[in-house]
């Protein structure tokens, strides 16, 4: 079923990316990486130039542009491998990719579940609210797919 793979696959994905958390510990230090390594190693601009093959003048604009956060990355990995550095780069979610989605779910399955039930209570046909959460749960197992998920209504 391709719902599980893709779970399967989030549950991967949540596991790979748990080893970045907590995300501060990757805080772009105020001028950059590409300073903060060059300067550490007691790099001039125009030694990194060379290195880069290019300009002093151009390594000064990819220090700013990478502390503006505009630098594009095949140029920062450029300046990286002429640091002997490798770039690395990931999106990091907030929170699992597993609890996004189930989030997601329960929240459009309350607010159809709602929708419902403020119908019914103009019809004075209220319905138990003990019972919401399961049918909460059966909504989301039986009338959302993950690809449903992303519509915004």
């Amino acid at each position: 079923m391709k719902s599980d793979s893709r779970k399967r696959g989030r549950l991967r994905l949540d596991e790979r990316l748990g080893a970045l958390q907590p995300i501060d510990r990757f805080k772009t230090p105020p001028k950059g990486w590409v300073r903060a390594l060059r300067d550490a190693l007691g790099m001039t601009g125009a030694q990194l130039g060379t290195r880069i093959g290019v300009r002093p003048q151009t390594v000064e604009a990819i220090e700013k542009s990478e502390a503006a956060g505009t630098i594009q990355l095949n140029t920062l990995r450029r300046a990286a491998e002429a640091l002997d550095c490798t770039l690395v780069y990931a999106l990091v979610p907030n929170s699992s990719l597993e609890a996004a989605v189930e989030a997601r779910a329960r929240k459009i399955a309350t607010r159809e579940l709602q929708r419902v039930a403020h119908t019914m209570r103009l019809e004075a046909q209220g319905t138990d609210d003990a019972a919401f959460e399961s049918r909460v749960q059966a909504y989301i197992r039986d009338r959302l797919s993950d690809r449903d998920l992303w519509h915004d209504p």
